[in-house]
């Protein structure tokens, strides 16, 4: 796999907006990654120096719109820690 295909989007909320001054950010990403892999992802996109990752698999939401009923998709998220050294990534920056 591609970094880029690891690595799905950035998810902002107001959790996430918390850890962005201490450089815990949070990714989407593939349900089939490993910790390792989003790590090395994260380190070829951004540029970066991880400290570690924390992954947690979202199960999707029961649904109903009419007769039909069903589930969401499921999904994985990655927080991301980078280290004391490292630089913050510039995404996130202009959110502060």
């Amino acid at each position: 796999m591609n970094a880029y295909d690891i690595i799905k989007k950035p998810l902002l909320s107001e959790k996430s907006y918390e850890g962005i001054p201490t450089k815990k950010y949070v990714f989407e990403v593939d349900t089939r990654a490993t910790k390792t892999q989003i790590k090395a992802a994260v380190e070829e996109i951004f540029k970066v120096k991880v400290e570690k990752v924390n992954t947690v698999n979202v199960r999707g939401k029961y649904k109903r719109q009419g007769r039909t009923e069903g589930y969401t998709a499921k999904s994985k998220k990655a927080y991301v820690q980078l280290t004391e050294g490292s630089a913050a990534i510039k995404f996130f920056e202009s959110l502060v």
